[in-house]
C-alpha cells in the first residue's frame, strides 16, 4: 500500500503559504535585488516549511484522540489510523533535522530562530495551547521569528513599525481562529480544544477589534514615516493603505457574517474580496517600490 500520500497529507503542504513571511524582509528591506540575500532568504524560508510540518506532524501524534471527535480534523493522517502515532512522530524529527539543517546554512541567528520556533510549538502543544491568551500569542510568535528570520536572520534590519503590524496582524488573525471555532463547534468546543471553553465571543471579537485598529494604525504609520519614504525612495506608499483597510474589513465581515476566519490562507482562496485586497496589495507595493 503507497502511504505516500498520507505523509505528504501530515506535513500539511497547503499551510506553507503562511512561511511567505519570511519573504517579506526582501520587499520591505529593499533587497529584492541582492541575489546573496534573496538565496538566503529562499532557504530560510524552505527551513521553516521543513519546522513547521515538523510541529504539524507532532501535533498531531499528540493530539490523534481528541483529532476523532472533531468533524473535521478526524480525517487527519494519524486520526484515521492511515500513519502510526509513532510514525508521526518519527517524520517530526526528521522534518525538524531537515528544517535545522537548511537554516545553519544561512546563518547561526536563523538556526536559532528556527529552534525557538520548534521549542516554542513544541511547549504550545505540551500545555501552554490550554492557557487562553497565551495560546494565540503562542502562535503570534511564530509569525514573528518568520519575519526576523527574513530580516535580522539574513542581515536586513527590520522596521520596528512593520515588526509591530506583524505581531498585532497574528493577533488579529489568532484571535480570529478562536473565534471562529467557538462559533462552529458551539458546545462542543471544548471537547475538541479544551481553551474554548475559557473564551467567550464576546471578548474574543472585542480582542479581533483591538488588533485591527493597532495593525491599520501601524501599518499607516510605516507607510508615511519619513524612514521609509527615505529607504524606498518613494512618499507614495499610503497608496497601499485602501487594500490593507479593505482586506481588514472584509476579514472582520467574512468573521461575524459568514461563518469564516478559522484558516485565513482557505479564506483568501475561498473569498474573491479577500483575494483581489491581497493581490490589489502586492501589486501596488511592487508597483510602487519596483
Amino acid at each position: 500500500m503507497n502511504r505516500v500520500p498520507a505523509f505528504i497529507e501530515l506535513a500539511r503542504l497547503q499551510q506553507w503559504a503562511k512561511n511567505s513571511f519570511v519573504l517579506t524582509g526582501l520587499l520591505f528591506g529593499h533587497a529584492w535585488q541582492d541575489p546573496p540575500l534573496i538565496a538566503a532568504a529562499v532557504v530560510a524560508t524552505v527551513a521553516f516549511c521543513l519546522a513547521s510540518s515538523a510541529v504539524y506532524a507532532f501535533n498531531d501524534a499528540a493530539d490523534a484522540a481528541r483529532d476523532r471527535r472533531h468533524p473535521l480534523k478526524r480525517a487527519r493522517p494519524v486520526a484515521r489510523g492511515a500513519i502510526s502515532v509513532r510514525e508521526a512522530r518519527a517524520a517530526a524529527a526528521a522534518l525538524a533535522a531537515a528544517g535545522l539543517a537548511a537554516a545553519t546554512t544561512v546563518s547561526a541567528l536563523t538556526a536559532g530562530i528556527v529552534a525557538a520556533y520548534l521549542v516554542l510549538n513544541v511547549a504550545y502543544t505540551l500545555g501552554l495551547k490550554h492557557i487562553p491568551v497565551v495560546d494565540v500569542f503562542i502562535i503570534a510568535a511564530g509569525f514573528m521569528l518568520r519575519l526576523l528570520a527574513g530580516t535580522a536572520g539574513i542581515g536586513i534590519e527590520p522596521s520596528n513599525w512593520l515588526l509591530a503590524c506583524g505581531l498585532l496582524l497574528t493577533l488579529m488573525l489568532g484571535f480570529g481562529k478562536r473565534r471562529a471555532e467557538l462559533e462552529e463547534l458551539d458546545d462542543e468546543a471544548g471537547a475538541h480544544r479544551a481553551v474554548l471553553d475559557a473564551y467567550t465571543t464576546g471578548f474574543l471579537d472585542r480582542a479581533v477589534l483591538v488588533c485591527a485598529a493597532g495593525v491599520v494604525v501601524c501599518y499607516a504609520v510605516y507607510t508615511v514615516s519619513p524612514e521609509t519614504a527615505a529607504l524606498h525612495g518613494t512618499e507614495r506608499l499610503v497608496l497601499t493603505l485602501p487594500w490593507v483597510l479593505l482586506g481588514t474589513f472584509r476579514y472582520l465581515f467574512r468573521l461575524n457574517y459568514r461563518g469564516g476566519g478559522g484558516d485565513p490562507a482557505d479564506e483568501v482562496l475561498r473569498d474573491p474580496v479577500l483575494a483581489l485586497s491581497t493581490l490589489g496589495w502586492a501589486g501596488t507595493v511592487l508597483w510602487l517600490l519596483g
